[in-house]
């Protein structure tokens, strides 16, 4: 009788424990391009280009054309342009594959999954929203189990990880934003990580890796994003865009 007595106790201590340490969840199932109905398109002049332009389309059903939705503006893109991230096989004039680190915004066509900001959540925002605190994080050590995850690091008890983004840290410009799942079905070690759409800091500064813009523009996309509607991010130089334009079906641009 005492043995079981105090096995129950060992039992009952190492529950909490067990229940910190969690593992990270798989990805979910990816919807296909052919089924969105709304696409935030971004080109560029060129591969090394880190100025772009914006446009929002959308269309009633997957054998719709696609219809702009306002007017295109500004964005800016990774420091050292734009690089091939796309699953599909790379075109032949990338001579840039996406890599963690290398100050490249990915190229290609990915889901806009969730959204983030400092703030509570807007009251249009239809996506999946996470509120920034001290504790959260975007993982990019390629070690970690938990590689390019938003995680809060009172939450998954596991720190397993040595190098991340302190995302309200970061201030204005992750003030409000958007998570490109880009990288994520799955998420293959070195291939790049944390890549959102946000707040720039100014018209002229480009960024790590994400896409950013002026907050007006930011809030117009994350008021009109709705997750029924499987939006997607297509971003890609402007002649690579019109090479696969037909064969992808993406919106035409004029």
């Amino acid at each position: 009788m005492k043995l079981l007595t105090r096995f129950a106790i060992l039992c009952a201590l190492a529950l909490p424990v067990l229940a910190q340490v969690k593992r990270p969840e798989p990805p979910p199932v990816k919807v296909q391009f052919e089924n969105s109905l709304q696409a935030v398109v971004v080109t560029t002049t060129d591969w090394n280009a880190v100025q772009g332009r914006a446009r929002l389309f959308e269309r009633k059903a997957a054998n719709s054309k696609w219809k702009a939705v306002g007017d295109e503006f500004s964005v800016v893109v990774g420091r050292n342009g734009l690089a091939w991230g796309d699953d599909l096989t790379p075109d032949a004039s990338a001579n840039k594959i996406k890599q963690e680190g290398d100050g490249n915004a990915p190229a290609g066509r990915f889901p806009l999954t969730a959204s983030f900001g400092s703030g509570s959540k807007p009251n249009a925002v239809e996506l999946p929203y996470t509120k920034l605190d001290q504790y959260t994080e975007c993982v990019d050590d390629v070690k970690s189990g938990f590689y390019n995850r938003i995680v809060n690091r009172m939450q998954v008890g596991n720190f397993d990880w040595k190098s991340s983004e302190m995302m309200l840290a970061v201030g204005d410009e992750y003030s409000l934003g958007v998570f490109v799942a880009y990288n994520s079905y799955p998420v293959e070690k070195g291939r790049g990580s944390c890549i959102f759409l946000h707040v720039w800091k100014d018209p002229a500064t480009a960024t790590s890796g994400c896409t950013a813009m002026e907050r007006r523009d930011l809030e117009r996309i994350v008021a009109w994003l709705q997750p029924a509607k499987n939006p997607y991010f297509v971003q890609l130089p402007l002649d690579v865009y019109e090479n696969y334009r037909k064969s992808w079906n993406l919106p035409k641009l004029k």
